[in-house]
């Protein structure tokens, strides 16, 4: 049987979900293959370093700007201005059909992604990417849960891995500005916004800078300013896609007054004092900023031909929202990996097999084709155990995955890496 290659092949199935996901779980072992979700974004330029065929950069047309994102196991919907109904949702390839991973959550709930995080969001809360950009991201900050809810959105505490598969080269500016300097004012700010219409606001004068390395990674709670640098960077987070930008001109290109207030109630859109009361002082002046926030991979379990590590761990306000792991398989090993509770995993180097699903890393993808590099565990699989398999004689199989709130209470704590 000839199976489909591109997303043109498949039928796309709007009733009988539930049937046709427990009937791909058997066929898989409990995994849910997914194809790749692409994202655009206008107001920056992409890395081209996430396997996206160059001719296919622009392939949502030059107005919704170029591809520098891949959304992994996303029931979110992107923000941007003119999207695509679907745009942002994960999609699960079934054969020769194909339904949307929130479709299969709304269906089948907790025979998914766990009674725990059913029951308490009625949803899959969390999702991750791949951004990847030529240069650095304007300086913005993401609302917290009560901010956010003023516009009925959901607050957006995030992390950043940064693979060292998908960055052999650096790009332009791997570097990040997190944070103010402390001793930084509030008139200091105030003045940044109310310059807006007169050429650089200059807000990265009052920040710092931190010089990005390939395997390490950050943990940035909301309302924290970041302009995240040109690594390529994994980035398990909140299901939500509010920000405020806070920097109006980024190598040479505008930042229009819209992206900073676009998460804002509309009748602040001017008032800079509610703006500047969007950041938090205490958290954005930190002297200890990076000893807080700052990852490195920290053994979770390793044995023959295997090695578990966690990538993101600690908390934000005391509360885990999401913890994320690097599994490396040795070439021609095998290993059984039981987890607390369902994931998504997106596989950046080798090739193999997981349960009864192919897995192979792509050297190239094109807009509209289907991969075998990106799965979704139920919990009863993950809780089970799943087998990967590196049928490589030469290659390691690495796959990245993350996790639900409250999922992995084992997880290090902040700064744990300093105790290896």
């Amino acid at each position: 049987m000839n199976l489909p290659t591109t997303t043109e092949q498949l039928t796309t199935l709007s009733s009988d979900i539930r049937g046709a996901t427990e009937a791909h779980l058997e066929e898989t072992g409990g995994l849910l293959r997914l194809s790749p979700t692409w994202v655009p974004r206008s107001f920056l330029q992409p890395g081209l370093r996430i396997k996206l065929h160059p001719d296919d950069t622009y392939a949502y047309g030059l107005s919704r700007g170029g591809i520098d994102e891949r959304w992994f196991g996303s029931t979110t919907v992107t923000a941007n201005e003119g999207r695509a109904e679907d745009e942002g949702l994960s999609y699960i390839v079934a054969g020769k059909e194909r339904f949307t991973l929130i479709d299969a959550i709304n269906e089948c709930g907790a025979d998914i992604i766990g009674s725990p995080i059913w029951d308490k969001y009625g949803k899959w809360p969390v999702y991750s990417k791949f951004f990847d950009n030529m240069g650095p991201i304007p300086h913005h900050m993401h609302q917290s849960a009560d901010q956010a809810a003023l516009v009925g959105q959901e607050g957006k505490p995030e992390s950043y891995y940064f693979p060292p598969q998908h960055n052999n080269v650096g790009n332009n500016f791997p570097y990040t500005f997190m944070g103010l300097e402390p001793g930084t004012t509030r008139q200091q700010v105030y003045d940044c916004i109310a310059n807006w219409q007169k050429g650089d606001n200059k807000i990265l004068e009052l920040s710092k800078a931190y010089k990005l390395q390939p395997g390490t990674g950050w943990l940035i709670d909301p309302c924290i300013l970041h302009a995240p640098g040109s690594l390529c960077t994994y980035e398990p987070q909140w299901g939500s896609d509010v920000f405020g930008m806070y920097q109006n001109l980024v190598e040479g290109r505008e930042v229009p007054w819209s992206l900073l207030v676009k998460d804002m109630p509309e009748d602040k859109h001017q008032d800079i004092d509610f703006i500047i009361d969007q950041l938090d002082w205490e958290k954005n002046l930190d002297p200890n900023f990076k000893d807080n926030h700052y990852l490195e991979p920290v053994t979770a379990t390793k044995g023959e031909g295997f090695h578990d590590k966690w990538i993101v761990y600690g908390k934000v306000d005391d509360f885990q929202y999401f913890t994320a792991k690097e599994l490396t398989v040795e070439p021609q090993s095998k290993v059984t990996i039981t987890d607390n509770g369902a994931y998504s995993a997106i596989v950046t180097q080798g090739a193999g097999n997981a349960n009864k699903l192919r897995l192979n890393c792509p050297k190239l993808l094109r807009f509209n084709e289907l991969s075998e590099d990106e799965f979704f565990a139920t919990e009863s699989a993950a809780k089970a155990g799943i087998t990967f398999e590196n049928t490589s004689a030469t290659e390691p199989l690495v796959l990245l995955r993350y996790f639900g709130p409250e999922v992995n209470p084992e997880a290090p704590s902040m700064g744990a890496y300093r105790q290896q």
